[in-house]
């Protein structure tokens, strides 16, 4: 049997073909952050259990969802990507009949502003998605966090499309969350930013998607999204530098 798990905020956009397409589970939960739009509305109106606990980090907000799930499978995708029928009929083949791995990766389709984007980094995007809950847990990572697997891990046949972000507004906003996040982690480990990290880090974190991970290729779109990713990486600094200049 399988629980679907999502962690939500502001989600109204996406949260009805989200649960529709999770019909295969046994069970969906939703772990909510204090949504302010239609989010928990429109999710009232299906069989679904809804949780309510304040936002901290990815990680802690994850592994509470998968303290709240019955079931053995659990499938655990972010509401910006569709599960299409037939992923959702290999995830089920997968579940029913007895086997040693333990997690399947699916690989993701990954769009842009409108535009599927081939390279910049993200060609060989796959990330864990179904998993046995006994075997796997998520680390304490606040940004960026992964699923550490006690076993056998194998990649599913079908893919997912992830439409991650529509515009340059709602990316950056979503990058700028993540370079708080690893300022803190950061500050937890006594790093002290210098020079390098505010101009030599940002430089090559745009040349490595740019031009080695070919972002060049995908056009404009490309070049937006290797810019915003050395921009964070400024922006990491700089928040880390500010939170030192306050006890100071």
């Amino acid at each position: 049997m399988i629980s679907a798990l999502a962690i939500t905020y502001n989600e109204e956009e996406n949260i009805e073909s989200f649960i529709k397409s999770l019909s295969f589970a046994d069970e969906i939960i939703i772990v909510d952050s204090g949504s302010t739009d239609k989010t928990l509305e429109l999710a009232r109106q299906y069989e679904v259990k809804i949780v309510n606990r304040s936002f901290d980090n990815f990680s802690a907000q994850k592994n509470f969802a998968l303290q709240q799930a019955k079931h053995d499978w659990i499938v655990f995708f972010d509401l910006d990507e569709v599960i299409s029928k037939e992923l959702a009929e290999e995830i089920k083949q997968k579940t029913l009949f007895a086997s040693n791995t333990k997690a399947y990766k699916v690989k993701r389709n990954f769009h842009f502003m409108g535009k599927r984007i081939k390279y910049s980094g993200f060609q060989n995007d796959s990330v864990v998605r179904l998993f046995k809950k006994e075997a796997c847990s998520y680390n304490t990572n606040l940004v960026h966090e992964t699923l550490d697997v006690n076993g056998t891990t194998e990649t599913l046949k079908c893919r997912s499309d992830h439409f991650t972000y529509k515009s340059f507004d709602l990316y950056n906003q979503k990058l700028t969350q993540y370079s708080k996040l690893q300022a803190k982690m950061l500050y937890q480990k006594n790093l002290r930013p210098s020079l390098y990290h505010f101009l030599v880090r940002p430089w090559f974190r745009f040349f490595h998607q740019y031009v080695i991970k070919l972002g060049i290729l995908d056009g404009k779109e490309g070049f937006i999204l290797a810019y915003l990713s050395a921009f964070s990486v400024f922006k990491r600094y700089l928040y880390l530098w500010t939170m030192y200049r306050k006890i100071e």
